[in-house]
């Protein structure tokens, strides 16, 4: 009898799931389990992109790749998980709502950013998807098309973690040129914090606080924004700064779809899970990235919402899922090395290794690493079948 696994999302985590399913069930020849990803776009968008130029591009095809590893797909919005009868409901392109099977599920569909319920929110841009960096550049392009006006020179990011201070440094860049090299601007980023880069920790701290004062972007902190108007914002002290462009970047929310299994989720929605990545108390649901709450190592560190947990949860989720139908032993996630490479803009970068993030790299030879992180590492494979299925052994060490 012909078997499923079902993925839901083509972001890094599904997308490694669905190709080390593949790899696993052609290591043991089997062909009556079917892979099949679930997803509005067969694409992987690459997410920690979003704040740089032409984002438009950030975005790798997936269908050669699906087709080389024999892994189908389905075009569609998940919207119903019904455990009791196996499948997953969803919206098809026409807008007909239909069904897939599944025998195991692996809910890969990732996070939002949490936008709060906020007087003047729908004001506020933000770098959560491909559309809406878009229309932030589109709107930051015709700002030239306006007066000249301290409001329009000015750009307030609201939140000052890793996104908030990529988004802040590519910004003065981004503003000069379409306004012209001359024009005095600004760009504010607005923390709850009390010292800038706090989120950061001690070791890149004081880079990042260098970084901003040479690249002009001035934080208020211990602040937040209390609400937000076509001509600028209104912190919770009571100061007002106008600006024609908020972008919101202050935290992220894992997906709704989480909601529908009954399992311990953490404060971001993520579902708990086991160190095989089987929802606790689901053992036919696997969750990875984003909405999965998941002990990387044994001194009681958990994976980030980033893509270098993604890729390896990923890996580790379509493995397991495939083991657990073929009535083999997992592969229990583990992935003790952490390291962060934060983008500064025309300062540079800064590479951090372990969950102190200590500093070993800056400026030049850190943005060097950051740029073959984000234009190399974190692409697809190749479609090739061999490569494909090589590259998504759980095994490998991921390092970005």
């Amino acid at each position: 009898m012909q078997q499923t696994i079902l993925v839901v999302g083509t972001g890094f985590s599904g997308m490694w799931s669905a190709l080390s399913a593949a790899r696993l069930l052609d290591i043991h020849g089997k062909t009556n389990i079917d892979v099949v990803v679930l997803s509005p776009q067969p694409e992987l968008r690459i997410r920690p992109r979003f704040y740089e130029p032409q984002v438009h591009t950030m975005m790798a095809p997936l269908d050669e790749l699906f087709s080389a590893v024999g892994v189908k797909f389905i075009k569609g919005v998940a919207q119903q998980i019904d455990r009791d009868a196996r499948q997953v409901n969803y919206v098809d392109e026409a807008g007909e709502v239909k069904s897939q099977a599944y025998d195991r599920l692996i809910l890969a569909t990732g996070s939002k950013v949490a936008r709060p319920n906020l007087p003047g929110i729908e004001h506020a841009f933000d770098v959560d998807e491909i559309e809406h960096a878009s229309a932030l550049q589109a709107h930051i392009k015709s700002l030239a098309e306006r007066p000249a006006t301290p409001a329009r020179n000015t750009v307030v990011i609201a939140g000052g973690g890793f996104t908030g201070i990529e988004t802040a440094a590519e910004l003065p860049a981004m503003l000069r040129e379409a306004l012209g090299n001359d024009t005095p601007v600004n760009v504010v980023v607005v923390d709850r914090g009390n010292e800038i880069g706090g989120a950061m920790g001690d070791g890149p701290r004081h880079l990042i606080a260098e970084a901003s004062a040479e690249l002009g972007v001035e934080w208020r902190l211990n602040n937040s924004v209390a609400a937000i108007d076509a001509d600028g914002v209104t912190l919770t002290d009571g100061q007002r700064i106008e600006a024609n462009t908020v972008v919101w970047t202050a935290g992220v929310k894992a997906s709704s779809l989480t909601a529908q299994i009954p399992a311990e989720q953490d404060r971001n929605g993520r579902l708990h899970v086991e160190r095989d990545l089987q929802v606790i108390g689901h053992n036919e649901i696997f969750a990875t990235g984003d909405v999965a709450y998941a002990p990387v190592d044994e001194a009681g560190n958990y994976a980030l919402m980033t893509c270098q947990h993604a890729i390896s949860l990923g890996r580790h989720a379509g493995n397991n899922a495939a083991a657990s139908l073929l009535g083999i032993d997992p592969v229990t996630y583990s992935q003790p090395k952490y390291v962060t490479c934060l983008d500064l803009g025309a300062w540079g970068a800064v590479y951090t290794e372990g969950w102190e993030r200590e500093v070993k790299l800056v400026k030049d030879e850190a943005k060097s690493l950051k740029k073959t992180i984000n234009s190399e590492w974190i692409y697809p494979p190749v479609a090739n079948r061999a490569e494909a299925l090589a590259a998504a052994d759980p095994l490998i060490p991921v390092v970005a």
